[in-house]
């Protein structure tokens, strides 16, 4: 076992200027009764989320190498922030099982147990395993658990298109946590960065980014859900369950493959996701599934897109898809870069930005 970690900082106040800049016009940005607050601005490249039984919020990141440990007052009218790992490569991928913090990093998994145990002290990080992929292209994970204690993050494609000789990449993969052996649980993923279980099927439903320079408008962003283990969802060949790739879709049939449940516009970069099971919010959001747009950097002509919190709500055999809040985006330019959503034990909905480094929360009073 090894240790890394840094001492509790309290979070900086923030400022009147920053305020203003980051949630102006936000009353109108939201669906009416909704209110948007900034818990902090001190995790820089913020990732994905997952907060612990006493309440803490603890966060990845991508660029520092840093894992956080975010501590709300009991109003969550600020937080302090404190480092509870250091010097690793890449480590977004975030997740809790039982009392244990999980993190993947580039290559590599690692636990720290009972993480709540031992606040503002250092922790030691046990390695789960070290033999995962060490291509920095869509190398950052996404963690969920199961019911079981397993664990499912992403291996993204070490490209923008390619067909690897190595059948882990372009996958979802399932880790046994015990001996740190992982087997593929789906194929043809491009790039998932965002995964949530059902809270009524329990199935996997999970975000796929369409590959790049195929156009503005081609191919669209995928909302998948995994309904058996080792199914396709059709990458390198297929794109959003119907367009052939012009390089590997030549004598492939899409039909052969698993189709979205739902397109998102091409280049948003839809990343994390969360079912909302809480009860702050008004009744239609009840399992309803948050979607944090990250934002395009390729999609030319036109104004960016992305940049904004969508929600799909299902309605008999349908699925209706809304903007829930979008004032990252002004113009010909953007202003943050939501990445993950979380919903808190109080009911809130928390967003990391990894572009100001913010968390923020949204409450619902209907006022």
């Amino acid at each position: 076992m090894f240790a890394m970690c840094q001492r509790l900082r309290p979070t900086k106040p923030v400022s009147l200027a920053i305020l203003i800049s980051l949630l102006a016009t936000v009353v109108q940005a939201l669906p009416e009764g909704f209110e948007i607050n900034v818990l902090t601005t001190e995790v820089p490249y913020a990732r994905q989320m997952a907060q612990s039984a006493n309440g803490t919020i603890y966060v990845g990141s991508r660029g520092p190498g840093n894992v956080y440990a975010v501590t709300p007052t009991n109003d969550y009218a600020r937080a302090s922030v404190e480092i509870v790992a250091s010097g690793l490569t890449l480590p977004s991928g975030i997740a809790i099982v039982e009392n244990d913090l999980i993190i993947a990093a580039l290559n590599e998994v690692l636990r720290i147990s009972n993480v709540d145990e031992s606040p503002g002290s250092c922790r030691e990080l046990e390695l789960i395993t070290d033999k995962l992929p060490s291509d920095r292209h869509h190398g950052w994970k996404y963690l969920e658990a199961d019911t079981d204690s397993n664990i499912y993050f992403n291996i993204g494609a070490p490209c923008n298109t390619c067909l690897s000789a190595d059948e882990q990449y372009a996958t979802i993969v399932q880790m046994n946590m015990d001996s740190g052996n992982y087997s593929i649980y789906a194929h043809g993923v491009r790039n998932s960065v965002g995964f949530a279980w059902h809270p009524v099927t329990n199935l996997l439903w999970f975000s796929d980014n369409g590959r790049d320079w195929m156009g503005s408008e081609m191919p669209f962003e995928e909302i998948n859900v995994v309904t058996e283990p080792g199914q396709h969802f059709g990458y390198p060949f297929i794109h959003a369950g119907l367009i052939k790739d012009p390089e590997f879709g030549e004598g492939k049939d899409p039909d052969d493959y698993e189709k979205p449940v739902h397109d998102i516009r091409a280049h948003s970069a839809a990343l994390g996701l969360a079912f909302y099971t809480a009860d702050m919010f008004p009744d239609e959001y009840t399992n309803a599934l948050f979607i944090a747009e990250h934002g395009s950097w390729n999609h030319a002509p036109g104004p960016p897109r992305g940049y904004r919190v969508t929600v799909l709500f299902e309605e008999s055999d349908d699925l209706r898809y809304e903007v829930f809040f979008d004032d990252w985006s002004v113009v010909d330019k953007s202003t943050g870069r939501p990445n993950d959503v979380l919903v808190a034990a109080d009911g809130s909905l928390l967003i990391s930005d990894d572009g100001n480094g913010a968390i923020y929360r949204v409450t619902y009073s209907g006022e």
